[in-house]
């Protein structure tokens, strides 16, 4: 069998086909353990019991589709008109705050967010939360655009957006200057059906804000996701603020946190008690590492001295549920990545040392993302979609030696084209000047 190509399932009238010999991580069928080998059928775009032609797929190794669960599509495939000039993180804010101001009408967001989706739908991802940049007028631009690419997308790719703004952007009290604006900004998110969300960061007035920013959010029946403590200063720990106030307030709708580097270097026991109180409150963590180890202690002409991921080991210990995403793609805050989930499960693994560990970190990228967000948990169960990535490899060292370029990805069933959307595409709105 050539292994790129399945046979049809429209040759057998809707007969099963049976994919034998597959190798699956054995948390994907609620089982303990490693690797194990099985069969796994399909009818009617549907896994099924029912056993049928039987194709021999040699050991590949075979996942549902992913989830992706903290992306910024809006800032995406910016990097040749607006390049980070040192690589650090004030370098990223500044040239997305300059290419938000001349750049970011409706046509070009959604034409690069369009191109984001392609990548991510061909390597294998069926849902897809994003950030928005929210702030002034650029909020109803994006949401409105966001609703019109979630429409046109529906039937490929699930999307959810969060509105990103800073945290003193939320009104410290009632009757603040901009109480107005946060507010409309929040019945937006609510009648787009999105996340409530803000970038934490000290600030004298952090826990009215947060305070309010639930009260909001509980009023509207909003979920919350916050970005945490991008920062390897180890005096920054807002997520301790945001844990206290969560078990505080009772706020009972999901609340993720993402990044929460900081952490990392703090000490064992002021780590541990923010950990305890992340676990109580029952917080959901998204890790980004390809990013952070990016940005995180970056220093001309310096060699970083620590990896920017956040305590993953530590968290899940705690019985927190760790999530893994990809963050940002081609634009000033990451200057690579292709909404590729096989992408960041490998560097995940590497960068996290998530290998010699347990078994069923796998997941990390499937199932505790879909926990956190609400998006359908994936399953290989009879019954549900036959969404699935296959790749050739047989074991974990295969899989994370080479990027599997030539996985197979199954909708429905059914072989998708995984042909990657060219870049010159994007290359008229690398050029324009906006008045």
């Amino acid at each position: 069998m050539d292994f790129r190509t399945l046979p049809d399932p429209k040759l057998f009238d809707g007969r099963p086909i049976t994919l034998g010999n597959l190798t699956i991580p054995a948390c994907l069928l609620g089982q303990p353990g490693g690797l194990i080998k099985t069969d796994l059928s399909i009818e009617k775009g549907l896994i099924t019991d029912t056993t049928g032609f039987l194709v021999d797929m040699q050991g590949a190794m075979v996942f549902p589709s992913f989830i992706d669960m903290h992306t910024h599509l809006d800032k995406g495939h910016i990097w040749a008109r607006s390049s980070n000039p040192d690589g650090t993180f004030s370098g990223a804010l500044e040239a997305v705050r300059a290419d938000r101001a001349s750049h970011w009408t409706a046509s070009d967001i959604r034409r690069r967010m369009d191109f984001s989706l392609r990548c991510a739908y061909a390597h294998g991802t069926r849902a897809i939360r994003t950030h928005l940049d929210s702030t002034g007028p650029q909020g109803p631009i994006s949401w409105a655009t966001f609703r019109e690419v979630r429409t046109a997308w529906a039937d490929r790719i699930a999307l959810q957006a969060v509105c990103l703004v800073p945290i003193d952007a939320v009104p410290a009290n009632q009757g603040d200057e901009n109480e107005a604006a946060f507010i409309a900004l929040a019945d937006i998110v609510a009648e787009s059906g999105g996340v409530l969300g803000a970038v934490t960061f000290p600030d004298p007035k952090l826990r009215r804000r947060l305070q309010q920013f639930f009260e909001i959010a509980a009023a509207r029946g909003l979920a919350a996701d916050f970005h945490t403590d991008e920062t390897g200063d180890p005096g920054v720990a807002t997520l301790r603020n945001v844990a206290e106030t969560v078990l505080e307030t009772g706020f009972e709708a999901p609340v993720t946190v993402g990044h929460c580097c900081s952490l990392a270097k703090q000490s064992e026991a002021d780590a541990g008690l923010t950990l305890d109180l992340v676990s109580k409150a029952g917080l959901h963590v998204v890790s980004l590492p390809m990013c952070n180890l990016y940005l995180q202690a970056r220093n001309a002409g310096k060699t970083p001295s620590w990896r920017g991921i956040t305590l993953v080991h530590e968290m899940k210990a705690s019985g927190i549920n760790v999530a893994f995403a990809s963050d940002n793609t081609r634009d000033p805050f990451y200057a690579y990545g292709d909404l590729d989930m096989l992408e960041v499960m490998r560097e995940a693994t590497r960068i996290g040392h998530l290998d010699h560990s347990d078994d069923n970190w796998t997941e990390a990228f499937l199932n505790n993302p879909a926990r956190a967000t609400g998006f359908a948990i994936p399953s290989l169960d009879a019954g549900s979609p036959a969404d699935l990535v296959i790749c050739k490899a047989r074991s974990w060292t295969e899989l994370f030696a080479r990027p599997q370029a030539d996985r197979i990805v199954l909708r429905a069933g059914q072989q998708i084209d995984r042909s990657l959307p060219d870049y010159a595409e994007l290359d008229d709105l690398m050029a324009k000047t906006v008045d």
